[in-house]
């Protein structure tokens, strides 16, 4: 009888949605089950799901896997890559843990598969975690450093304008070849922000 798999995608941005990460993903579990001689019974896909910042407990489809794979439902639990279940050190770790003493295998399509003979299996679960969490802590003071520096630019960072500015095309493009906004004080709208501001100075008025 063939081993019953579970895959799980998930992407954490707008941006990785929009390139359709998720078919590459699926794609590659599928193949690396073909090879396996498993029998893919059930996927899951997270759009949009920060592995970082949302918990496990607040991620559906995790708790729905977790579910099943105390009924018994199925033998694998396949990933493309370990950090698709998550990049909490403090939590994810021992949710690929409970997976594995519930009695369901825990692959990686490009990892293989994470087992617990030892304190070393252990380690390096924690370990590779531990270090997907730092990535994420990374990539999010880069984010955050970029924009912050956009803003000091007086370029816009999207969205609507907020009330005393204006948006205007001056000419920028972005990688997709499309008209770029910016941003700049609306000299209407400017005098209202102005007054609130000289009431909140010279005579303490509140919100």
């Amino acid at each position: 009888m063939r081993k019953r798999v579970y895959c799980l995608y998930r992407v954490s941005t707008k941006g990785q949605v929009e390139k359709d990460d998720i078919p590459m993903q699926k794609q590659r579990c599928h193949e690396f089950a073909e090879e396996k001689g498993w029998e893919i019974v059930q996927e899951f896909s997270e759009k949009g799901v920060s592995g970082f910042k949302v918990s496990a407990k607040d991620r559906d489809a995790v708790q729905e896997i977790q579910r099943d794979a105390a009924l018994g439902k199925f033998d694998i639990l396949l990933v493309f890559m370990f950090d698709r279940l998550g990049r909490k050190e403090d939590e994810t770790p021992f949710v690929v843990e409970w997976f594995v003493q519930n009695g369901i295998e825990v692959w990686s399509a490009e990892e293989g598969e994470q087992r617990f003979d030892n304190h070393v299996d252990k380690l390096m679960n924690y370990i590779r975690y531990w270090q997907a969490s730092g990535e994420s802590l990374k990539t999010s003071i880069r984010t955050k450093t970029r924009l912050g520096q956009i803003v000091q630019e007086g370029r816009f960072r999207g969205g609507s304008a907020p009330y005393g500015y204006q948006l205007v095309k001056k000419g920028r493009t972005g990688k997709k070849n499309r008209e770029l906004y910016d941003i700049e004080i609306n000299p209407l709208e400017a005098v209202v922000v102005r007054e609130i501001f000289d009431l909140a100075d010279r005579f303490g008025y509140g919100g």
